[in-house]
């Protein structure tokens, strides 16, 4: 996977810049700041850092589901032997 170039918190100055006309000076394509401005349009800063802390939440519950998914399987297996 891709790495960005800029953090989710630049990305946002980025954006409060190029509303006022300063999108060039960074050297990024106006296709970039439409994609940017379509996911962050309004966020400010803090936004931005709740975001990625619920993000990471997230993929940390899905982990946790998984494993106890597979947990209830393994465990249907076992019982649904005739011993």
């Amino acid at each position: 996977m891709k790495k960005n170039r800029h953090s989710e918190e630049r990305i946002v100055g980025i954006l409060r810049e190029a509303q006022g006309g300063g999108g060039a000076q960074h050297n990024i394509s106006a296709q970039t700041l439409d994609n940017w401005k379509r996911k962050r349009g309004a966020m400010e800063v803090s936004d931005v850092r709740q975001m990625k802390a619920r993000a990471e939440e997230n993929g940390r519950l899905k982990r946790i589901v998984a494993d106890l998914v597979a947990q209830v399987d393994i465990l249907k297996f076992v019982n649904a032997k005739k011993w």
